[in-house]
Formats: structure tokens, sequence, C-alpha cells
């Protein structure tokens, strides 16, 4: 698939003060700092020509992901998703370059694929055998197939709330599925409740460095789509942040290796649900305001985000912002995507389309400006939320 020596990985990192840690070790998160750790790369020389033209996955970039051995992946060709331009919204939102990344076409209908299946190929080499993951949903389903493919145990803890379609493809991957009531912050005290004793490894959002880097190559894509000119303007659907995350790490690493200009980097805009605000609250007001409660969107009831710190710098650092929008508008949203473009689209991705609209009205968004929307998932595992 790709060449033997398949990685620049050399180390990682603490997002807070840069102390090294062991790439070829079992790490989680930063014991100095208690924060996420990013993957660091010997990018010197790296040209656009180590890009695998034959590799129609998010493979293609291997040798900025930290899987140092081609045997280790697990793949089940993942990424390399379509670029779509919305036309018909285009137009009646009067804007000129509408994006639409659409990440429903990735194994198991969501981008969880691309961070389970870089999380799972490196516990795979580093030996471990048996994961655990508290989920909303997408990523339960992800690792189950993912574990299920490299021939490892995993276990799901997901809300008992979730619609049924992720529940039954865990149980279908071989998954053990635990059903806890509430939200995903209650199935990662169950995950912690369940591993007292270590036999799983924890795949919690940002808790370790891996999934980060499978999501960072929507990144990689959508500047290689997009002819390595990107777009101005992001919006992204904002749960735990992971893939906000890896398309901002991933254009800073495509600066420093020169294959886009640093005055192209786009402003982040966090979209979020008015039932589960938290990074919109921190981004204003510096502290978590609002309850939590269940969204259509079940992927952005996320009460507190472990890497808030990091995701509060990303929008300063790109003069972006933070948005939530009305559990009856994502619906609507839903509704008006599939009518006007043919789309069934997770209600993730509905609610940037109310953010859009909102911060075209507010003059946030100039209507000359390219604009990509990220969309995460399938709108059918969702048809359980929608009236």
């Amino acid at each position: 698939m790709v060449k033997e020596e398949i990685s620049r990985a050399n180390a990682l990192f603490c997002a807070e003060c840069q102390q090294p840690f062991s790439i070829y070790e079992v790490n989680t998160y930063s014991s100095c700092h208690q924060a996420p750790l990013l993957t660091q790369y010997d990018l010197t020389d790296l040209t656009i020509e180590a890009i695998n033209q034959n590799e129609r996955s998010m493979w293609r970039y291997a040798e900025v992901l930290p899987v140092l051995e081609q045997a280790n992946i697990v793949s089940l060709g993942e990424g390399w998703t379509p670029l779509l331009k919305l036309k018909r919204l285009a137009e009646k939102f009067q804007v000129e370059n509408l994006y639409f990344k659409d990440e429903s076409a990735n194994p198991t209908g969501s981008f969880k694929a691309r961070g389970l299946s870089m999380a799972v190929s490196k516990a795979k080499e580093l030996g471990i055998e048996n994961c655990i993951i508290p989920t909303a949903g997408n990523a339960g389903g992800a690792l189950a197939a993912y574990c299920a493919h490299a021939g490892m145990k995993a276990t799901v803890v997901m809300p008992t709330h979730t619609p049924m379609p992720f529940k039954k493809e865990c149980e279908y991957f071989g998954a053990n599925l635990v059903l806890v009531d509430g939200l995903i912050s209650d199935c990662a005290r169950k995950v912690a409740s369940l591993n007292l004793n270590g036999k799983y490894f924890d795949m919690s959002t940002m808790k370790e460095p891996y999934r980060l880097e499978g999501k960072k190559t929507m990144g990689y894509e959508i500047a290689e789509q997009l002819n390595w000119q990107l777009p101005d303007v992001i919006l992204y659907p904002t749960g735990g942040g992971t893939g906000l995350i890896g398309m901002w790490k991933a254009f800073n690493e495509m600066i420093k290796l020169g294959w886009i200009p640093p005055s192209n980097f786009p402003r982040f805009i966090a979209v979020q649900t008015e039932n589960c605000k938290p990074v919109v609250d921190s981004f204003f007001s510096a502290e978590f305001a609002s309850p939590c409660l269940p969204s259509v969107a079940n992927g952005l009831s996320v009460p507190f985000p472990f890497a808030h710190t990091l995701i509060k710098f990303i929008l300063q650092d790109t003069s972006g912002t933070a948005i939530a929008v009305s559990e009856q508008a994502i619906v609507e949203n839903v509704k008006e995507i599939a009518s006007l473009e043919g789309m069934l689209v997770a209600p993730e991705g509905a609610a940037l389309v109310e953010a859009l609209k909102i911060l075209l009205v507010t003059e946030e968004i100039d209507r000359d400006e390219k604009i990509l929307l990220l969309n995460t998932g399938s709108g059918y595992k969702y048809l359980e939320n929608l009236p």
C-alpha cells in the first residue's frame, strides 16, 4: 500500500509546555500538565512528491503520520472523501464559493473512521490488544470496526438514548457494548470505573495522541483537493474538537513544509448546539457556564471537552469564533440540505448551515469568501432523532 519506511514521526510533546515523550512507548496524555500529547515529525526536505498518489485513502500521507511500520496499518479505506461545491445553497445565501467536505463516505459512515484507524494501528504497533472508549455514537462504531479488522478487543460505553443504529453496529462488529444513562461525560466516568485495574487502553478523545493524527488528514486532503489554496474560513461542528485541532496542526505542518503560504491560514469557527455549548461559553467567558443536555446532534453533547484550552487557543490564533445554534434549526437545516443538495447529512453537519446563515447576517463571514463546511457523518444513522 505504501513504501516500507513510512513515517517521519520522532517524538511526542506536551501541548502546554512542549516537554518530549517517546513515540516508541505507550502514552496517553502529558504527566506534566495533564494536557494532550501532539506528534512531532522530521519535516526536513519533505516535498509534495512524497504523497503516494496511488493510495486513495488517508494513508497517502503516511510520512507525516505516526505509524512507523507498514505492517501495523489497520485500514478499511478511510479518508480521501469528496470535497463538493454546494451550488444551490450558495445561490440561496448569495455566496461565491461554498465547499462541503463530506465525511459520510468513510467506513462506518463518519470521520471517526480516520481517528480510530490511526489509533488502532498505533495500538497494534505498541502491542495493545484491549481497547475501551466512551462515545456519543460514531466513535464507538469506528473503534469496534477497526478492532474487529485488527483482531483486537473493543469495549464501547455509550449513552442509553443513542439511536439504535449506533448500538447495533457495535454489536455486529463484536464489541462489548455498555449502556449508561447520561451523556458522554457519564460514559467517561464509567470507563474510568471499568478500567481501575488498567486492563484496557482508553481511547477517549484527546486522552491518547493518535486519533488526532488520523483526523489531521482532513487538513491535508482539503489543501490538496483545493490545489494548495486553503479556504478563508472553516466551520466545524465541535464536540471534543479533535478534527478542529487536527486540521490546525496539519496546516501548520504544511506551512513548515512550504506546501502552503502562511498568509493562507483559514479562520476556524467552532459550531455547537444551544443544548451543550461549553466551547462557546469558555471562548467568551472563560468558564463552562451552561448545563449540557442531550442533542439531536449526539456528537455535540460533550460537556467537558478535555482539550478545551487548546480549542480556545486555536480559535483565537486564527481570528475565529464560536457559535451555538438551536435544536430546531439543526433539524430544519437537515431538511434544507437534503431538499436542495440531495444529501442527508448528520445533524452535526447541518448545524453549520444555520451558523453560516447567522454569521453572514452579522458580517462575520463575507459573501465573497471561500467557505468550507465539514460534515462529520451520515444522517441515516440519526433518523430516530429526526421528527
